[in-house]
């Protein structure tokens, strides 16, 4: 697992998103090896097609979504505008998205999130146009979608039969083999 640098003088919400942008990143890539382990390469392209519920995004999209939407956090925290992923939708376009997505990621610098907390940062939600500071917009707007779409990959890959628990969500929680909370 990579591990974004952290650095106590850093900025707080540099220390509050790229360290966590990257856990997920490394969450989402580690559920896909899972997947990919569990399925072979002819379940996991099926698992990727799954819906977590009719008129949702499949998994491949979540996906897809998940590692734009690290970058449409952190880019305008930094005041820039976020670069925009490409690639494919197949498990090996999706790792390479999760991929360039984290080396992205690194190439912000503590320093570029002076001021983040109180920057202006003007974005789509839907078609409502908003407008937030920088901490309102990751606590309130970037987190929470954020963490949607990584569950929904997380639900999605599940009812398609990969085995994955708390921990692959989280990345802490340990249970023993076999042990399910229903």
């Amino acid at each position: 697992m990579h591990r974004a640098r952290f650095d106590e003088d850093a900025p707080a919400l540099y220390r509050a998103s790229v360290p966590v942008l990257a856990a997920v990143l490394d969450r989402v890539a580690g559920t896909l090896e899972r997947a990919a382990a569990q399925l072979g390469p002819a379940g996991i392209e099926a698992a990727l097609a799954h819906r977590p519920a009719p008129r949702m995004l499949p998994a491949a999209r979540q996906v897809a979504t998940t590692a734009q939407f690290t970058l449409r956090i952190a880019w305008p925290l930094a005041g820039r505008r976020p670069p925009e992923l490409r690639g494919g939708f197949d498990a090996s376009g999706l790792a390479s998205r999760l991929a360039a997505a984290r080396e992205r990621l690194a190439e912000l610098a503590p320093a570029d999130f002076a001021g983040a907390d109180t920057r202006l940062v003007r974005f789509q939600a839907g078609f409502a146009d908003l407008e937030l500071p920088g901490l309102a917009y990751l606590h309130e707007f970037g987190l929470p979608n954020l963490y949607f779409h990584q569950a929904m990959v997380h639900v999605a890959l599940k009812q398609a039969g990969v085995r994955l628990g708390k921990a692959d969500f989280d990345g802490v929680h340990l249970y023993p083999e076999g042990f399910s909370l229903g």
